[in-house]
């Protein structure tokens, strides 16, 4: 596990996620890129933000956590980058994405952000 990654998920909160990027593939909307989630993140328009756990070197990502307690967003992990661009919908791999319209994932990423939040 790399410095940045703060927690581990179990596997239902692993599905739960897979779920909700499922659902925003078809309504919704994100931001894809470590720059782009830093500045989702720091305008307060980021709902849920999720970070790759491969990424090398783990400077790129690391701030991540620490702007998302700052700015109080619920943020998790993928295992790796390959696996969350494509869990998102995208032919190539991303270090980190945030969510910043829900669409028809509004009330599983409510309850996806309490859960994180009694691990973290």
């Amino acid at each position: 596990m790399a410095d940045y990654v703060k927690f581990s998920l179990t596997a239902e909160l692993k599905e739960k996620q897979k779920n909700i990027l499922a659902k925003l593939k078809r309504s919704g909307k994100i931001r894809i890129g470590t720059n782009e989630v830093t500045k989702a993140i720091e305008r307060g328009t980021a709902k849920l933000v999720i970070i790759a756990e491969d990424v090398q070197p783990a400077e790129i990502v690391m701030h991540l956590p620490l702007i998302c307690k700052e700015k109080n967003v619920p943020f998790s992990y993928s295992e790796t980058r390959k696996s969350l661009g494509e869990d998102v919908g995208i032919t190539v791999s991303t270090a980190a994405i945030a969510i910043v319209e829900e669409g028809d994932a509004k009330k599983d990423i409510e309850d996806f952000a309490k859960k994180l939040k009694q691990i973290v």
